[in-house]
């Protein structure tokens, strides 16, 4: 089935603009918005909510959102069968388009999508949860599809169903299909034909082999471009130009699920895991990595909330299922304030926007966090209007407005 509009046609005339959020994490992949002159204390002015909308499927998902179109993954009822993507109007909430990339739902623990599509230049790229990377259009035609499994012998580390938002970067899209010669791939992103792949060798005995619930991250450390991954067996780091594998960290790997985006830091990457893990930072030179601290579980684990980093210091949500806020010095691995009881229950997804914090907790509640080492400063939290199941789905922040995926319904926010 399919909707249009007069925006889905016009789409990319120009380039998305500074405020839109076309991919996981943001514009720049650090989870930030670029944004000033929203509400900075809710306790004064609750969010408004303008629209409430149904159409975008059953997962947790995130949303893309660029040139007034939000683009999401799900999983459809009977009368569109399968996993697919849908378009809404950013300004109403009113469904575009809605395409199938998947026959039949997959199977898989906690059902539904997880990719977020990553939008770049009039098209889309999405991976579906039981493993297939694929290109659209912004109107939602399919241009090509790769099953991870039948390309490149695909693995996830666990049962719950691939997770990974892909990196375009350039000319090329890159993935993680998780398999021993193909672990990292990188495909000409118009035509989906390999580039290279990764052959991973040892990468150490915590965890398992095949792919994690993570995306990639970009670092030029060292002066080498490389893409930075939590894998089933830790973090390793991938050169750009060939699909050399450099370095593996294994120290924070676990055998249930790796989950969290690495943090990049000049030459410094953050990683943080749950299941009783713990954190690290690492150094990099290019060519390898090496351990400047680790913290024990007790210290600081992020279950799958992500971590944000502001003026040198590392906010997130501590304890596994646990979103406790924490604040923690990136240098020296030393807790600021917190873990503190959190407005909401549960795992807590992070997202900054102009100095602070919006944590959304696993229970639905939707809190402020002033972004400062000096203490926790609960700004004010509410209840959006709808809840239902975990609220993963990582808040977005696009154009002044907040906006909150839940399951089938997608919700905006004045800010």
């Amino acid at each position: 089935m399919k909707y249009t509009s007069l925006a889905a046609l016009i789409l990319f005339t120009s380039p998305a603009t500074a405020k839109d959020w076309p991919q996981w994490r943001g514009p720049d992949g650090t989870g930030i918005s670029s944004e000033t002159g929203v509400i900075r204390d809710w306790n004064k002015q609750k969010p408004k909510l303008l629209w409430n909308t149904e159409g975008s499927g059953k997962g947790f998902s995130s949303i893309s959102i660029a040139e007034g179109v939000i683009y999401t993954s799900g999983n459809y009822n009977d009368k569109i069968k399968g996993q697919g993507v849908s378009a809404f109007s950013a300004k109403d909430g009113k469904l575009l388009w809605q395409t199938p990339i998947t026959k039949l739902p997959p199977k898989h623990g906690y059902g539904g999508a997880r990719s977020v599509p990553a939008i770049d230049d009039g098209h889309l790229y999405v991976t579906s949860s039981d493993g297939a990377i694929v290109c659209l259009t912004t109107q939602g035609k399919i241009v090509w599809s790769k099953s991870f499994e039948d390309e490149w012998d695909g693995k996830m580390m666990s049962g719950w169903g691939f997770s990974e938002s892909p990196l375009v970067d350039g000319d090329r899209v890159v993935c993680t299909p998780g398999g021993k010669n193909a672990f990292m791939v990188s495909l000409d992103k118009k035509t989906g034909a390999t580039k290279w792949k990764t052959k991973i060798g040892d990468t150490g005995k915590k965890g398992k082999d095949g792919a994690g619930y993570s995306s990639i991250a970009i670092s030029n450390a060292g002066g080498v471009k490389q893409y930075v991954q939590m894998t089933g067996r830790g973090v390793i780091g991938v050169r750009a130009k060939d699909g050399k594998h450099l370095w593996s960290y294994n120290s924070v790997a676990n055998s249930t699920a790796n989950i969290p985006t690495p943090v990049i830091a000049g030459n410094h990457v953050f990683c943080s895991t749950g299941y009783g893990t713990g954190s690290a930072l690492l150094k990099l030179d290019g060519k390898s990595a090496e351990e400047v601290y680790f913290l024990k579980p007790k210290v600081l684990q992020n279950h799958h909330g992500g971590m944000i980093l502001i003026d040198g210091h590392i906010y997130c949500g501590h304890k596994h299922n646990g979103g406790d806020p924490i604040c923690v010095e990136l240098k020296t691995g030393e807790v600021k304030w917190g873990p503190v009881k959190g407005a909401g229950n549960g795992s807590a997804a992070v997202t900054a926007v102009d100095g602070h914090l919006i944590y959304r907790y696993q229970s639905g509640h939707v809190a402020l966090i002033k972004a400062t080492p000096t203490g926790y400063e609960l700004k004010g939290s509410f209840m959006p209007a709808h809840q239902e199941a975990q609220s993963w789905a990582h808040p977005v922040v696009s154009n002044g407005k907040l906006y909150l995926r839940e399951q089938n319904r997608l919700m905006c926010y004045e800010l």
